[in-house]
């Protein structure tokens, strides 16, 4: 009999490092692993650390210190670094971070298993000298497909074996990326793509995580169908920019195509996307997410600034009025739609009155949530060699203060959509907040909750209908008035 091997994921960061992690999760269960929750309890814990910004990056040095700590000194154990921290910094990481008894890349990850039992037991696997990711992938977008030796976390490039551990499978086919579920969430995210081919000044992501190219329609389609079968009833799409679906198949429009077909997987209660970028949105996109049933009017819009001088120092494009146009344009096919979006505060040569036109688009923008970072250098980016920058602490006064602004205005949304009635997806139900669900307009994480006032049994999974009584901040308070499948009505439950 095989030795017992033990292995713990810690995720960091986004929702697509958590598909990466179900995927790792699935490769090693069906090498043999057994997936432990705590890395206590791990013989190797792998950390999958977030790249992005030095907070992230930050959180994830944290982590990998956390979980050296937590080492017995009584047995053999290791901790891991992997995902977009590893990646980007390689071999620099292993050397600052001794720790962290390997550092592994995405080249890695078709032989996690190895890796792992090499560094487990005692041997030393010496990590990769960072590059640029861009260069692995040809130029031309549809030249990329056949790019079969390139390593893409999420996308179908190897060959299952044939027997595979109960709760493992491929995703979307023979040649697909494995995957083992890290949890009982009736959400589950699925990677529309992976990498960028946008150049925006003060972001890092698409040298690490490589160009733009789209997973086939038919291993997302797969894909969708064997979380249904786990009991997923939410499918959020992600990847770094899911405006560009299809572009590198030759259809850009592509995605208005695929959106119907997940929403009629039996099973598939609703489907979301995320990651949205503006200035590609077009008037079939916004269409089928307005007008196509399951599918949520839900717009996650990154803007990241609206006056026109700082936008083209970030390489990006539009301006107040435009975003604002895109809003309405929005709201007039669906009054209910969600928006949200990102925005940086400090970008160098930002002066007070792109500071005030940002503060403008935000007061009339009405949106459900809002994320405020302040700007700093990233290494290997354009905004990093930019003079004018902002003094370090007039950028926290910037943040601080449309922090506050955001905070405000969020909360008055909130309170627009009193007397609303929404469909609830119940999450969980817990003993402080009883039950927990999110409407249309709110993502897992990052958008708010709406707690479930109701007589009836509800679990997790379960849609409800409901009318909004109340809000609380960004969160809503709704009184159930029908539950799917069961044919009630709060009447009939009293």
């Amino acid at each position: 009999m095989p030795e017992r091997r033990t292995v713990a994921l810690v995720t960091l960061g986004c929702a697509r490092n958590e598909v990466d992690s179900e995927e790792l999760a699935g490769r090693l269960a069906a090498d043999g692993w057994e997936l432990v929750e705590e890395a206590a309890d791990a013989d190797v814990a792998v950390v999958n650390t977030c790249g992005f910004v030095e907070a992230a990056k930050k959180d994830s040095v944290d982590a990998l210190l956390e979980a050296n700590d937590l080492k017995d000194p009584g047995r053999t154990q290791a901790v891991v670094a992997v995902g977009c921290m590893a990646e980007r910094y390689g071999k620099e990481l292993a050397e600052a971070l001794p720790e962290a008894d390997g550092v592994l890349g995405f080249d890695d990850y078709s032989d996690i298993s190895d890796r792992l039992q090499t560094i487990l037991n005692g041997g030393i696997h010496a990590s990769h000298t960072p590059r640029d990711r861009r260069k692995l992938l040809p130029i031309s977008p549809a030249e990329r497909q056949g790019a079969a030796d390139v390593a893409l976390p999420g996308h179908a490039q190897d060959t299952a074996p044939e027997d595979l551990p109960e709760g493992v499978a491929p995703a979307s086919g023979p040649r697909a990326p494995l995957r083992r579920r890290l949890g009982s969430s009736p959400v589950a995210s699925v990677k529309l793509a992976s990498g960028c081919d946008r150049r925006c000044s003060f972001c890092a992501i698409p040298s690490f995580r490589g160009s733009f190219i789209s997973r086939r329609p038919s291993d997302v389609l797969g894909e969708t169908r064997w979380l249904a079968e786990q009991g997923v009833k939410e499918i959020m799409l992600v990847s770094e920019n899911n405006t560009s679906y299809g572009k590198d198949l030759g259809d850009i429009r592509l995605l208005e195509t695929l959106l119907p077909e997940l929403a009629a997987v039996d099973g598939i209660e609703r489907i979301r996307v995320s990651y949205l970028q503006p200035a590609e949105m077009r008037p079939g996109l916004v269409e089928v997410l307005t007008g196509t049933d399951k599918v949520a009017p839900y717009f996650d819009l990154s803007f990241q600034h609206s006056a026109p001088g700082v936008l083209r120092a970030m390489r990006r494009f539009g301006d107040t009025d435009r975003f604002l146009e895109l809003l309405e344009q929005i709201r007039t096919k669906a009054p209910q739609a969600g928006a949200r979006s990102n925005f940086i505060v400090g970008f160098p040569g930002e002066s007070e009155a792109d500071l005030a036109e940002l503060e403008r688009f935000i007061t009339e923008a009405r949106l459900d949530a809002i994320g405020v970072f302040g700007y700093s250098d990233e290494d290997g980016t354009e905004a990093a060699s930019y003079e004018n920058k902002v003094d370090p602490d007039e950028v926290a006064d910037r943040l601080a203060r449309v922090s506050r602004l955001a905070e405000e205005l969020t909360a008055q949304r909130a309170e627009e959509r009193v007397g609303e009635t929404v469909r609830v997806l119940v999450d969980r139900i817990d003993d402080e907040d009883g039950v927990v669900g999110r409407a249309a307009h709110q993502a897992p994480e990052t958008d708010g909750a709406t707690l479930l006032s109701t007589d009836q049994e509800l679990s997790p999974g379960r849609m409800v209908e409901a009318k909004v009584v109340a809000s609380e901040g960004v969160d809503l308070v709704a009184e159930v008035l029908s539950v799917d499948g069961t044919g009630c009505t709060e009447e009939a439950g009293r």
